[in-house]
């Protein structure tokens, strides 16, 4: 099955196979197309260039794009997409005036959302995260990673990884899964957290890794949440299972969990809303990969991550959603795009590229999404009629997608 798209207006993100990830001045440059064509055979991109150099109109579809961008789908490297239901009651809270950390002590929070994950069935639970998952395609997202996390007992956390690889089953997308027990800590482990971060180590993980239901292992290291040194033994027996480290890391406080991220080989540290120039030096040249979550800083009102300075410092930097029932209710990756434009004072160049090659690079896909190159997966966005890529984060409040393709078939 050929599929031929025709007269894009502009087609972005055009790269060779051997670029991965994109650093520091790197990312102010989106390489691009006018009146260019695609072809995509079987759903894989075959070729592109000018229309001038199209010599041939013959495929089994072809597909107008006048007036149209034409882009790699949207790559979401940070999500917890696998929840019971929402907590809007904890929003009303927050609106009046109570911090995340004050819903958390009265009970709200992580452990909310544990709660409620530990009352309802797999199969309930899948069906939720079914509708979910339709809505964050439809919003142009064509690649993601789901982190477990709102279980924090034995079977929770089984229950949540193995509706991950139920829908990994069901969707024709790529789905990276994270083991992420060290989320919170129980209320019966409050006074004793290194009990249950024994029970990660040795009832947990052995259990994750025997059934194959995690790629990448995560842990807040955050006050009130899991210390560096605590961390530290949950990155290191993921380890031993076969699963990269990626990380929550300086949410609100700088602790020393960057450092330890770093030490253990994590694919990515993620938030890092607080960030010294200390810690900026100890991410240089070490294949870590700084992630910010602009969603999160937005419905929390907290800093946003210095990502202007992260990129000035010559680091790679990816953007993700954070989508989650408390600090950010949203998988909108287009609003992510432009609150990095926004907030954190990106160019449209580098949050394109924040949210496509490097976000693909977050999750160990760089081979295969994020970019238009030969080979890669045609999972694609097709915009409505824009003048220029600018206008994606500049629209920031109206939904500019058209069409979303994933294997080169419209869903």
């Amino acid at each position: 099955m050929t599929i031929l798209f025709i007269n894009i207006k502009q087609l972005l993100q055009i790269r060779e196979a051997n670029v991965k990830v994109l650093a520091g001045k790197e990312m102010a440059t989106l390489p691009l197309i006018e009146n260019a064509f695609l072809l995509v055979k079987n759903g894989i991109i075959q070729g592109y260039g000018s229309m001038n150099e199209l010599t041939e109109q013959k495929a089994d579809e072809i597909i107008d794009c006048s007036g149209r961008l034409v882009l790699p789908s949207w790559c979401d490297s940070h999500t917890h997409l696998v929840f019971g239901e929402d907590r809007s009651d904890e929003f009303v809270d927050r609106v009046k005036g109570l911090s995340y950390e004050e819903i958390a002590q009265k009970g709200g929070g992580i452990l909310n959302s544990a709660k409620k994950i530990n009352q309802i069935s797999e199969d309930v639970l899948f069906e939720k995260s079914v509708a979910r998952l339709k809505n964050v395609i439809a919003q142009g997202t064509g690649a993601l990673e789901i982190k477990s996390g709102y279980g924090l007992t034995v079977e929770g956390e089984l229950k949540i990884l193995r509706v991950i690889k139920r829908l990994k089953e069901t969707f024709n997308i790529p789905i990276k899964s994270t083991f992420l027990g060290a989320h919170a800590i129980p209320k019966e482990y409050k006074d004793n957290p290194d009990r249950y971060v024994e029970l990660i180590i040795n009832e947990m993980l052995p259990r994750v890794s025997k059934e194959n239901l995690a790629d990448f292992i995560d842990a807040f290291c955050e006050t009130g949440y899991f210390t560096p040194q605590q961390m530290d033994k949950v990155l290191k027996a993921g380890k031993k299972h076969g699963l990269i480290a990626k990380v929550h890391v300086n949410q609100f406080n700088s602790i020393g969990g960057i450092e330890v991220s770093v030490n253990n080989k994590a694919l990515s540290v993620d938030h890092l809303e607080i960030l010294s120039d200390k810690e900026i030096s100890l991410l240089k040249n070490k294949g870590t990969i700084p992630v910010s979550l602009p969603l999160c800083s937005l419905f929390l009102e907290i800093p946003y991550t210095p990502s202007r300075k992260v990129i000035d410092s010559g680091l790679p930097l990816a953007i993700a959603s954070d989508f989650n029932p408390g600090s950010a209710p949203s998988s909108n990756m287009n609003l992510v795009v432009a609150l990095s434009c926004i907030k954190m004072k990106l160019s449209p160049e580098e949050a394109i590229n924040a949210a496509t090659l490097n976000a693909a690079y977050a999750m160990n896909l760089e081979n295969l999404v994020g970019s238009i190159t030969v080979g890669k997966k045609a999972n694609l966005i097709i915009t409505r009629k824009l003048d220029s890529y600018q206008q994606l984060p500049y629209y920031f409040g109206d939904n500019l997608v058209e069409q979303v393709l994933l294997n080169g078939k419209t869903v």
